[in-house]
């Protein structure tokens, strides 16, 4: 039997509309049952925080569990890899950051492809390192630190988390800029790191400011400057190491990413909701109080800062022939 021209063309298009409808009502439905935020770090770590304070925010705005669960292990990889695996319906994510862009090359063999295997959903915050030194060392501004540096060859001392931690990687890229040589000396922690340069046998730190930034207040640590592009709301007078050096950044962030082909209207709908979060005064407020500020924007934009940061830091690891510890 043949349709009349009309009707033919009214059940088309209702038949295109089915797959848009359904995507919708998935969206407004979901989430339909707890969701897991996995953590590659330890409970108390800046990224658990950060997660922490999330996945309260996300609870109270869909109306379900957000379960922090933390995966520590191989620097991030083995969290990384739960996500990678899990089904991609919107149930499970992955806190990502900078340490997943710098172990895409530090690592030779990994079970995943970071950029092709994790979808981006929103960068979350940006947190700020800052050049820390011992008073004793007779440098006040980066300038008079690189002159002092090249006069005395690998006598410097660098403290850092172990081989391609973000101190390590933001040392080894200053290195590289300015041209001077100092020596690595990895640590188990910050604590440790942090205890050797008080007392002068390491003499300098890309330290984060929540560890650092009450000993540069009371004047036991002399900051020269920050890593990030644009200086601390938490040290305003504190210049940017990119005011002398042009082109040097090293940030540690964070944000969210799904297992691949999750649905794009999940992924919108959890997008929006984490915008809506760090719009929030209260939100951006408790992020400012971690030293950092917020990474507003699309899943386009997350894609963008994972692919930069994966490419600059497999450069700066590739250059210095960093290998895993």
């Amino acid at each position: 039997m043949k349709l009349p021209r009309r009707r033919f063309l009214r059940l088309a298009a209702g038949a295109a509309a089915i797959p848009a409808v359904s995507r919708i009502a998935k969206a407004q439905t979901y989430p339909s049952r707890p969701v897991r935020l996995i953590v590659g770090f330890g409970a108390g770590s800046a990224s658990d925080i950060v997660a922490r304070l999330l996945g309260e925010w996300l609870s109270e705005r869909l109306s379900q569990q957000f379960i922090i669960e933390n995966r520590p292990g191989a620097g991030s990889n083995a969290a990384t890899e739960v996500v990678v695996k899990a089904p991609p319906d919107g149930h499970v994510f992955l806190l990502g950051g900078v340490t997943n862009a710098i172990n895409a090359t530090l690592y030779e063999k990994l079970n995943y492809n970071f950029l092709r295997d994790i979808e981006p959903v929103a960068g979350v915050i940006l947190l700020t390192n800052v050049m820390v030194v011992n008073p004793s060392l007779p440098a006040t501004t980066v300038p008079e630190f690189i002159a002092y540096a090249k006069a005395n060859p690998a006598k410097i001392n660098m403290a850092s988390l172990g081989n391609g931690t973000v101190p390590h990687v933001a040392g080894e890229l200053f290195k590289m800029m300015a041209g001077v040589d100092m020596v690595h000396l990895p640590y188990r922690g910050a604590p440790p790191a942090l205890t050797d340069l008080l007392g002068g046998q390491v003499q300098v730190y890309f330290a984060t400011t929540t560890i650092s930034i009450e000993h540069v207040r009371t004047g036991k640590l002399r900051a020269l400057a920050v890593t990030t592009a644009k200086r601390s709301e938490v040290l305003p007078d504190i210049p940017t190491v990119g005011d002398f050096l042009p082109g040097f950044e090293a940030s540690v962030w964070f944000g969210i990413g799904a297992p691949k082909n999750t649905p794009v209207e999940i992924v919108d709908k959890l997008n929006k909701e984490i915008n809506a979060g760090l719009a929030d005064s209260k939100m951006r407020a408790r992020f400012a109080d971690l030293g950092g500020t917020v990474l507003a924007g699309s899943p386009a934009d997350f894609r963008k800062l994972m692919g930069e940061e994966t490419e600059k830091w497999g450069r700066v690891i590739r250059a210095a022939n960093i290998k895993p510890d």
